[in-house]
C-alpha cells in the first residue's frame, strides 16, 4: 500500500479539482491510502469514501502565498505535514496542483522531497500572455509562480504543454513527462443516465466551463446566433447572471439556458446534440473526453494543447481554428447532422482512471 498526498488550492468547481478527485478515487480503489490537502475549505464536490480530506486554511485562502503571508503559510504547511507523517507514516508520493499549492511547496522545506511532483494543468505561455494584460502586479505574481517550478519534477496533462515547456525558456525542469487526465467512465455513464427534469426536451448545444476570457464565450455567442433557430444553447458555468448579461449583448438571451454549475453535468451532456469548446487554450480538454464517452458529438477549437490529442482520425474534422467565427458556425452546422461513432475514439482507450492511476503510482519508484 502506498501513501499518497495530493495538494490543491481548493475543491471548487473546475477541471484540475475534478482530476484530483478522480485520481484519488482510482487509487483508493486499488488499495492505497490517499489524502487530499486543500488550502481552502471550500468544496463543490462529493469526496469519495476512504479518501481523507484536510483543509489547511479557513475560507477561500485567496492570498496565502502572497509575500506578506508566505512564511506563515509555509510554516503552517510544514507543521501539518510533520504532524500527519508522525501519525500515519511517510508519504510515498506528493502531487501538487495549481499555483498557490505549487508556490508553498516549492519554497518550503518539502521541495527536496524525492517523490514530489508538480502537475501542470494549463499552458504556461498562454497564462502569462493573459496575465500581462491584467497589469504588472498580476503578471509579476504569475511569473514568480512559474519561476518557482525551475528545477522541479513536472508532470503535464498533455503532450502540447510538455513540448511548450521544453521549447521555451520560462521553466527548465529537473524532469518532465506527460500523464493524461483520468476518467472514471463507469461513473460518468451512470451519472449520465440519471433522470433530470430540468434538462430541456428541445434540441440544444452545450458548453461546459467557467465564464472566463480563456473560454471565449464571445466567439461562441457570435457563431451561435447564426445557427439554426431551432437550437438552444445550454451553458453550465459558474456565473450564470454574468453569462446572461453577455448573451443579451449578442442578442441570444432568449435562446440561452443557464442552470449554473452542476455537480452532475453528464446527463446534460448526454442529451445535447453537440458539445462545443470555443477556448483560446486548454490544458487538456476534459469535457471533450467526457462527451465522447457518453456518445455526444463535439466541436472544438484547435487549441495549442489538448484537443488535437483527443480528436484524432475522423474526429479531427471537428477541430476549428481559434477565434474563427465562420469556421465554428460551419462546423457546428455540420456536426448537428453528422453520423459519427464517437465512442470508438482512440483517446477513450488511453485515459481510464485505473490506467492513469498506475502511471502516477509508477512515480513512487
Amino acid at each position: 500500500m502506498k501513501k499518497i498526498l495530493m495538494v490543491i488550492d481548493s475543491l471548487t468547481g473546475g477541471g484540475a479539482e475534478k482530476v484530483v478527485i478522480s485520481l484519488a478515487e482510482a487509487m483508493v480503489e486499488m488499495g492505497h491510502m490517499v489524502t487530499i490537502l486543500s488550502l481552502s475549505e471550500h468544496c463543490d464536490y462529493l469526496i469519495p469514501d476512504r479518501v481523507s480530506l484536510h483543509c489547511l486554511f479557513e475560507g477561500k485562502a485567496a492570498k496565502v502565498d502572497r509575500f506578506w503571508q508566505l512564511r506563515r503559510s509555509i510554516n503552517k504547511l510544514e507543521q501539518w505535514f510533520d504532524g500527519f507523517q508522525k501519525s500515519n507514516g511517510r508519504f510515498d508520493l506528493i502531487l501538487s496542483n495549481l499555483d498557490k499549492s505549487n508556490n508553498l511547496l516549492a519554497q518550503s522545506g518539502l521541495q527536496d522531497y524525492k517523490n514530489l511532483f508538480f502537475i501542470i494543468h494549463n499552458s504556461v505561455e498562454e497564462e502569462l500572455k493573459r496575465q500581462k494584460k491584467m497589469g504588472p502586479f498580476a503578471y509579476g505574481y504569475l511569473a514568480k509562480s512559474k519561476s518557482n517550478l525551475e528545477g522541479k519534477q513536472l508532470v503535464t496533462v498533455s503532450k502540447g504543454i510538455e513540448n511548450e515547456i521544453k521549447s521555451n525558456d520560462a521553466i527548465t525542469p529537473l524532469s518532465i513527462q506527460t500523464i493524461y487526465n483520468p476518467f472514471d467512465f463507469k461513473n460518468i455513464k451512470q451519472q449520465s443516465s440519471i433522470d433530470n427534469n430540468d434538462i430541456p426536451k428541445s434540441h440544444y448545444i452545450i458548453h461546459v466551463g467557467r465564464l472566463a476570457r480563456q473560454k471565449r464565450h464571445d466567439i461562441l455567442f457570435e457563431a451561435f446566433k447564426e445557427l439554426d433557430q431551432k437550437y438552444q444553447l445550454v451553458l453550465l458555468c459558474n456565473k450564470p447572471k454574468k453569462a446572461k448579461k453577455l448573451a443579451k449583448k449578442y442578442g441570444i438571451e432568449d435562446r440561452v439556458i443557464l442552470p449554473g454549475f452542476q455537480s452532475n453535468p453528464y446527463n446534460w451532456i448526454r442529451h445535447a446534440e453537440v458539445l462545443v469548446l470555443s477556448s483560446d487554450y486548454e490544458g487538456f480538454g476534459n469535457v471533450l473526453v467526457e462527451a465522447l464517452s457518453v456518445g455526444t458529438k463535439v466541436v472544438s477549437t484547435r487549441c495549442p494543447h489538448g484537443p488535437d490529442e483527443i480528436l484524432t482520425g475522423e474526429l479531427s474534422n471537428f477541430l476549428v481554428p481559434r477565434r474563427d467565427i465562420k469556421s465554428l458556425l460551419a462546423t457546428l452546422s455540420m456536426a448537428v447532422d453528422a453520423k459519427v461513432d464517437v465512442q470508438s475514439a482512440k483517446i477513450l482507450q488511453q485515459v481510464s482512471a485505473d490506467k492513469i492511476a498506475k502511471q502516477y503510482l509508477a512515480l513512487c519508484s
